[in-house]
């Protein structure tokens, strides 16, 4: 079976994206290093070209550029040391924590990177080189091993950036990734498995672009890959996916594959965004992003009928958190948010990148639809915050939709959910696993407030309403506890009978 494939030592890792707020380049200067000379071409491809025979010279031009790491990290675990078994390491250093010691040993992880300018910062994957104790950096044609000072990581989009001192080194320039186009010929260049030693030419593979934006591979919340058939195997980590033209792209960041190998479906970072991040890391050492205070929703079949929308484009709020920019401009649970920053939103992940490139205390238009009616709203994005559902008391059960039971919320239930006051409705306590609620995504624990759009203060209310239902779905709106996340939310279940 195929698995998505996230490598650590060595190994190619997920990487997320977003697009841009302000344009393809923009971003907001905080006080730190002074952002470096970066080339850029946004020339378009030229896709007119035929009998091409040899790709040597966009090699010649992309590949100098595209350098090896070396990490080091110290692992820390229990274990025995046999050494304790010896009289005379005891007689001098003793044995006072008896068999069970705390051990450490290296770990060496592999990876690549891009030289971005000519005076030493690198762009990378955060995980070739997180909590490392030491970077050792080796360029093309220079057996010379230089050493790597972190400028900063940003997690949320597995981007890095390192430094160091050097001059004249064979910075890539970069292209502009909003003008792929699925089909383009695309090479990418790194070091898989070490076969190119320190000093020597970097692997180089080709494909295509396969496919754009593609998201929903459970790494985070901001997805926007590159997918290609250009093989990308352990190693090319933070490597270069370079265009016709050897100009920057993308970077390599994971496949899915059932073996941890190459399966022809690889994915990269868009270097637009690459870069996005890179400037704030070097001229702030970390990225703030916007914030809003909603959470979307994707709009599906049974969705669209239940709001009587004439199309699945869209992001749904399924919860606002009180005192948020969105909740200051009036938006609400059930809007539908279809543009932000006159960025078309089609889906939820679509409108969480756009929110997350702008910049605190930036203003954005939103454009919501309410009750068949288009609205328009200016909001002042904040500074997005730092980053268990429990099982419910079992209680007298109601039957409510087919596979569904329900029960009146008491004082327990709300002491052990965390249940706010203010939230009234019917919990749920157990979903057949085989039914079209649990399909929906439905789970134990939800708390039911609404039902086709009628609040419910208690589970007879709950069973009443969806024993009525007639449509072809039922529209249930709910609120849910997960880790630090509690808000509402809403789902639409089949109400066919199979």
């Amino acid at each position: 079976m195929k698995q998505l494939s996230k490598f650590v030592s060595g190994f190619v890792v997920g990487l997320i994206g977003f697009g841009l707020c302000v344009g393809a380049f923009h971003s907001t200067l905080m006080a730190g290093e002074s952002l470096p000379t970066i080339a850029v071409d946004n020339t378009p491809i030229n896709r007119s070209t035929s009998g091409l025979t040899s790709f040597a010279p966009v090699v010649k031009r992309a590949a100098p550029s595209v350098v090896n790491i070396y990490s080091t990290r110290v692992i820390h675990f229990h274990g025995y040391n046999p050494l304790l078994n010896d009289p005379l390491f005891r007689q001098f250093f003793g044995n006072p924590d008896g068999d069970d010691h705390q051990l450490t040993r290296p770990e060496h992880i592999l990876g690549s990177g891009i030289i971005i300018s000519s005076d030493g910062y690198i762009l990378t994957a955060s995980h070739v080189i997180a909590d490392a104790e030491e970077i050792k950096i080796a360029v093309p044609g220079n057996k010379s091993e230089y050493t790597g000072r972190i400028i900063g990581v940003d997690p949320d989009t597995d981007v890095a950036v390192l430094k160091v001192d050097a001059k004249d080194l064979p910075a890539i320039t970069l292209g502009d990734s909003a003008q792929l186009e699925v089909g383009d010929i695309v090479l990418a260049i790194g070091n898989p498995f070490n076969i190119s030693q320190p000093g020597q030419t970097p692997t180089v593979t080709m494909g295509i672009v396969s496919a754009l934006g593609r998201s929903g591979l459970g790494f985070s919340g901001y997805e926007n890959f590159i997918q290609t058939d250009a093989a990308i195997n352990p190693g090319n980590s933070g490597g270069a996916l370079v265009d016709a033209a050897g100009r920057l792209i993308g970077i390599s960041t994971a496949i899915e594959s059932s073996s941890e190998g190459n399966e022809g479906i690889g994915f990269a970072v868009p270097i637009n965004l690459a870069r996005h991040v890179a400037e704030r890391l070097i001229s702030g050492g970390k990225v703030s992003r916007g914030y809003l205070g909603v959470h979307p929703e994707d709009i599906n079949a049974g969705l669209a009928y239940s709001f009587n929308l004439s199309t699945e484009n869209g992001a749904l709020v399924g919860f606002v958190e009180p005192g948020t920019p969105a909740d200051k401009a009036g938006i609400k649970a059930g809007d539908v948010i279809t543009s932000f920053n006159g960025q078309a939103i089609s889906d939820e992940n679509d409108l969480l990148l756009a929110v997350a490139d702008c910049a605190p205390g930036s203003k954005a238009s939103v454009k919501y639809v309410r009750d068949g009616k288009e609205h328009s709203v200016d909001v002042t994005l904040s500074e997005r915050p730092g980053e268990v559902t429990e099982n419910p008391p079992q209680e007298n059960q109601t039957d409510a939709l087919d596979g569904v039971t329900v029960a009146d919320l008491d004082s327990d239930a709300r002491s052990q959910l965390q249940i706010p006051d203010d939230v009234q409705g019917a919990i749920v306590t157990d979903v057949a696993p085989d039914s079209h609620a649990a399909e929906a995504g439905l789970q134990k624990a939800d708390v039911i407030i609404a039902v086709d759009h009628h609040s419910v203060s208690n589970a007879d209310q709950v069973v009443k309403l969806c024993n009525e239902a007639k449509g072809k779905y039922i529209l249930l709106k709910v609120w849910r506890k997960e880790g630090d996340f509690s808000g509402t939310s809403y789902i639409s279940v089949d109400n066919t009978k199979d």
